[in-house]
């Protein structure tokens, strides 16, 4: 009897990055520098950018003494004009964390016009033109590019105190479909990433109230804060040719609070 000829396997998508050039904002520490940290790890050249001179020069040198690839940039992302010059003077990058970030909480009759324009001024109108920036040096060099625009389980549901928040997410999560369509056509992808709490430096003090932090424990269905080990993979995922059909979409690391 002849036996039937085997099939041809089909080979899975590459997660490596060796030979390509990654942006991350807000890099310094926090979910910043896990991505910038997991990019490297996957094999790519890691440009951290963030506001603190000593802060993003550590991270890039913590990132060289693992054995990554990283250069620190100074950079305010809400001076969008620094920001569009520092994109400019640069290669064309193969993938972007817009990481960068803010939050001023509070009930929605106490909101101020300052805090109104702060929290929007980096998380809408900053990280916009961040990625209309690193996406026109794609276009330029012809680089089929990565966009990964990170956002916020608050881009799809409401909290409290968090009006200007949900706004400057939920905005975050409908550029990211239109610009997604924009750039489709020159092989650029965009996509947001929608963590849930994760604990950092800056959210750890949040949670030493007892009572915020049983809030938000009975809406993570898992059970547990997110950690920022919790999002590389997301980030390596959709940095590379594994997600290659991807785009205009939003992947949730939530723990299933959107899921109710």
């Amino acid at each position: 009897m002849t036996m039937p000829a085997l099939p041809a396997l089909p080979e899975t998508p590459s997660f490596r990055l060796e030979g390509r050039r990654a942006l991350v904002t807000g890099a310094g520490r926090g979910i910043g520098l896990a991505a910038a940290a997991a990019l490297a790890g996957a094999g790519a050249a890691v440009t951290l950018a963030a506001r603190s001179r000593d802060e993003i020069e550590a991270a890039a040198a913590a990132i060289r003494g693992a054995g990554g690839e990283a250069e620190a940039l100074v950079l305010d992302v809400a001076d969008v004009p620094a920001l569009q010059a520092a994109i400019a003077a640069r290669p064309a990058f193969h993938a972007f964390v817009n990481n960068a970030g803010t939050n001023r909480p509070a009930r929605f009759d106490q909101v101020t016009v300052e805090d109104f324009d702060a929290v929007m001024a980096l998380n809408t109108r900053g990280c916009f033109f961040a990625a209309q920036a690193v996406a026109q040096r794609m276009m330029a060099e012809g680089v089929r590019g990565s966009i990964i625009n990170i956002s916020s389980q608050m881009g799809h549901v409401g909290g409290p105190n968090r009006g200007v928040y949900c706004a400057s997410k939920w905005a975050m999560e409908g550029w990211t479909k239109a610009m997604a369509i924009d750039l489709a056509p020159f092989g650029i992808r965009a996509n947001t990433i929608g963590p849930t709490f994760i604990e950092t430096p800056l959210t750890k003090p949040f949670f030493e109230n007892a009572a915020f932090k049983d809030w938000v424990l009975s809406k993570i269905k898992l059970g547990r804060l997110g950690q920022v080990t919790d999002l590389m993979g997301a980030v390596v995922f959709l940095a590379s040719d594994a997600s290659a059909l991807m785009t205009g979409s939003a992947l949730v690391v939530d723990g299933g609070w959107t899921a109710e």
